[in-house]
């Protein structure tokens, strides 16, 4: 099992507020401004999408992946610090 960066502890430590989304692990600039142009600006707005999506590791991650491009290591930083963060907060 793969150690969480300091991004993903950061993120999982605090209510999410209005983090932009390139604070989710995974998620950098590249992948933050193809969200951004999606509608997807906010960590909470992939939230929104991640609770959508009924928390499912494999259809969130094809969303992911669809939506921005991200790579199967983003796709599951990102997955993982969404599911810590429900699982911290909800």
């Amino acid at each position: 099992m793969s150690s969480t960066s300091q991004k993903h502890k950061n993120f999982v430590a605090e209510p999410m507020g209005e983090k932009p989304v390139t604070e989710l692990s995974g998620i950098g600039e590249t992948y933050g401004k193809k969200l951004a142009a999606e509608g997807f600006d906010k960590a909470y707005t992939v939230l929104g999408q991640f609770l959508l999506l009924k928390k499912e590791e494999e259809m969130f991650k094809c969303w992911l992946k669809d939506t921005c491009g991200a790579n199967s290591k983003q796709q599951n930083d990102c997955y993982t610090c969404l599911k810590e963060w429900c699982d911290s907060f909800l």
